[in-house]
């Protein structure tokens, strides 16, 4: 079994990019951990169909794009790694507009919501507020247990969160090391 990692970001080369590649490279390489990086990805909204998954999840028009791929790399992965920028206190659309995708992906297939729910999830989230708001928005993908949540605020390293380069403070790598018990692995 590999790691899944997933970063929310839909910008390319900022924080959250940064931070997957430190996070693989912990988890002993980008080959052993599949990665799924939103800013290269292009996956439709609920809401823009006649709501065709609610008889049959096949029938979803957009069962081809890579949400998919996505829940099937979690159910079958030792553990998923959230990775969510904070736009507006919130966690940003692209967490959402996967949350809303799950219910396709597990309609007619308990077994997979199962799967899913045992899967311990790990969420590192780059935000200088919303603490609260992020915690109730991941609480639906943990069941009655607590987020395992790792909050990276880019003031408190010096940083702008804007500039993309939160992983170059060491103290910030450091956390994230932590985090996955690994630290060992950069050195």
């Amino acid at each position: 079994m590999t790691d899944c990692v997933i970063s929310f970001s839909g910008r390319a080369g900022g924080n959250c990019s940064s931070i997957a590649q430190v996070l693989l490279k912990a988890l002993s390489g980008q080959e052993t951990a599949q990665y799924f990086d939103f800013s290269a990805l292009s996956v439709t909204p609920c809401g823009q169909c006649g709501c065709e998954c609610f008889q049959a999840r096949e029938r979803c028009p957009y069962f081809d794009d890579p949400i998919f791929t996505m829940y099937d790399a979690i159910v079958h992965s030792r553990t998923a790694w959230f990775i969510v920028p904070n736009y507006c206190d919130y966690p940003c659309a692209n967490f959402f507009i996967w949350n809303e995708r799950s219910q396709c992906y597990f309609q007619g297939h308990p077994e997979l919501l199962e799967r899913y729910e045992a899967v311990p999830k790990k969420f590192i989230v780059v935000s200088n507020t919303g603490r609260g708001n992020f915690t109730a928005a991941f609480r639906y993908h943990t069941g009655d247990a607590p987020p395992d949540v790792l909050f990276l605020s880019a003031k408190q390293f010096g940083r702008i969160s804007i500039h993309g380069d939160l992983m170059d403070s060491h103290q910030a790598r450091d956390a994230v090391l932590r985090f996955t018990g690994r630290r060992e692995a950069l050195g």
